[in-house]
């Protein structure tokens, strides 16, 4: 493990002894892997994919996931690889503005606001788990959380093993949550989206958004000469395809002809009464997915890690601390959630309303979203 490891990293040896297996090797499944690794425990990974992913599109760090990057020692080397974004600024479907937001003003000096490349992150998360070892192109195919005192999991590749805690951070598809609830939990937001890596021309360190007719346009630099690009309109409304998007927003949008299209679909949230059984639990966007207007989710996936490290380097046996773990997250995960769907409701406003309100008090309700992720998790 890098010597860039915080104290919130390396804790008290409790976990010796214990098996961890973690399903995921994404954001979630990384970081709480870099979490993990003072407690002691055997550390095992699996990931369904065959190699890490090479691409993906962009991925926009609000300051509470940067803080979060902080204690798990990856701050630096993501910032070298980051561009820092200075301000929020929103505008009507024309680009005219709305209001605009300075980022030190709303993070009060917690940590900086980063973008950068989803790849460029994955690298060094997994630059920084090298001694946890990673079984691709694996996945469970069945878990029994009534073994004693662990779960038994059987592999697709024909193999088993016996664990003390399995941690589900497989995303939004999680096959881990299936095997615990079944389709409970999945939403449909309503919303279908496309995400782009675009030239970034002039554009500064700035994360702009314009809002059309049931739909938004979202563009943040990423890297010196890219930028990444969100599309989003209402389900109802996406027969027109991407192609359809220009007459949204009455003005051109070069990013959509020079822009490399990277992913399209519909949005899902996942909203569960509990995230565990027995000695399986479900962490990151596979317990608690969320509208992505906030750009909560890597953030909140990196503090369930740092959460979840706390409550098992106290030392309470692996069902106290799931129970623990689960106590501290919910309230912030349901405001989270609550405050992204307030959101998309004014956002989905008739415009002319939509436009006087945000540009009387747009500022005040953005900070406002983000009032209660000021404190540590």
């Amino acid at each position: 493990m890098s010597s860039q490891a915080s104290s919130r990293v390396v804790g008290p040896r409790t976990g010796t002894g214990q098996r961890v297996l973690i399903v995921g090797a994404g954001i979630a499944g990384l970081a709480v892997a870099r979490a993990l690794a003072g407690w002691g425990a055997q550390l095992e990974i699996v990931e369904r994919t065959s190699e890490p992913d090479p691409g993906g599109a962009g991925i926009f760090l609000p300051a509470n996931g940067v803080r979060g990057l902080r204690a798990l020692g990856l701050e630096a080397p993501v910032a070298e690889n980051a561009v820092a974004i200075g301000t929020h600024r929103v505008a009507d479907s024309r680009g005219r503005g709305l209001y605009q937001v300075d980022t030190a003003d709303l993070w009060r000096g917690i940590a900086p606001t980063l973008a950068t490349s989803r790849a460029t992150l994955r690298t060094v998360m997994l630059e920084h788990v090298e001694d946890v070892p990673i079984r691709w192109a694996t996945r469970p195919v069945s878990i029994n959380t009534r073994a004693g005192e662990g779960a038994e999991v059987a592999f697709g590749d024909g193999t088993t093993g016996r664990y003390d805690l399995v941690i589900g951070a497989d995303g939004v598809q999680s096959a881990v949550r299936r095997m615990l609830f079944g389709e409970d939990g999945l939403r449909d937001t309503g919303i279908h989206a496309w995400r782009l890596i675009a030239p970034r021309g002039e554009q500064g360190p700035v994360w702009s958004a314009r809002l059309g007719r049931g739909s938004a346009f979202l563009k943040v630099p990423i890297s010196a000469d890219q930028a990444y690009c969100y599309i989003d309109v209402s389900t109802d409304q996406v027969t027109a395809g991407l192609d359809g998007v220009e007459t949204r927003f009455k003005t051109a949008l070069p990013e959509l002809r020079s822009g490399n299209l990277v992913h399209g679909g519909p949005l899902r949230e996942v909203v569960l009464p509990r995230w565990s059984k027995g000695h399986v639990l479900l962490i990151g966007d596979a317990a608690h997915a969320t509208r992505p207007n906030m750009a909560q989710g890597a953030a909140m996936a990196i503090e369930d890690a740092l959460v979840l490290a706390d409550v098992l380097q106290a030392g309470s046996s692996v069902p106290d601390a799931v129970r623990e773990y689960e106590k501290r997250r919910r309230p912030r995960i349901e405001w989270v959630q609550e405050q992204s769907a307030a959101r998309d409701r004014t956002r989905n406003m008739a415009p002319g309303l939509r436009e006087v309100a945000l540009r009387a008090v747009g500022k005040r309700m953005f900070e406002a979203n983000y009032g209660q992720l000021h404190t540590e998790p």
